[in-house]
């Protein structure tokens, strides 16, 4: 259950065995439905969740009731509203799941302590925030300098798996565009893609 998580970690850094078994004590797993919804706007984000299998997003509602998709998050990925985890105020974030799904996840309290407990930790989470501000600033420059085109060519060049698994609605929510627009798009490339 937590072999995936593990890996991920060790990508930034080593544990011993015994703070293996530390970091595992602090841990909990869920098994989320479709649909279900891990976090509502709103409310104050407690976990920092780790996707082991199935594919979640996060999304925000405008004023105008137009739903917006501000991450996905596939096996191996985190997903979190991290400015309510970090600050305890009101998420403005929702955080639910397209597909059956199941995460592993932990609390600011416990990942705090286990700071503390374990320094090197800390340099993992920088890594995880560092890594989350290079994603999110790239995003907002794409989507000021570039057409949807360009937008939707990057998506599925970036991420070729998840332009399979995910209805196209919830890709032109992401892209910033109409679904019709995204489906005209999607024709003309494989048009152009075509033998």
């Amino acid at each position: 259950m937590y072999e995936l998580i593990l890996k991920n970690i060790s990508k930034f850094i080593q544990l011993t065995p015994q703070e293996t078994d530390i970091f595992i004590s602090i841990l909990h797993s869920k098994k989320v439905r479709k649909r279900q919804y891990l976090l509502h706007e709103g409310e104050v984000c407690r976990y920092q969740y780790f996707v082991n299998k199935g594919c979640l997003r996060s999304n925000y509602t405008d004023d105008k009731g137009l739903e917006h998709v501000a991450q996905f998050a596939i096996e191996d990925w985190w997903i979190s509203d991290m400015y309510s985890f970090l600050t305890s105020t009101p998420a403005r974030l929702n955080i639910d799941a397209l597909e059956d799904s199941e995460v592993v996840y932990f609390d600011k309290p416990s990942i705090e302590q286990f700071y503390i407990d374990v320094p090197k930790f800390e340099r993992f989470a920088r890594m995880q925030v560092q890594n989350g501000f290079i994603s999110s600033q790239q995003r907002i420059i794409e989507s000021m300098s570039r057409n949807a085109e360009q937008r939707y060519c990057n998506f599925i060049e970036k991420y070729p798996l998840m332009e399979q698994r995910l209805p196209l609605k919830q890709i032109a929510s992401y892209l910033g565009i109409t679904p019709e627009s995204l489906s005209r798009i999607r024709s003309k490339y494989a048009k152009n893609n075509k033998g």
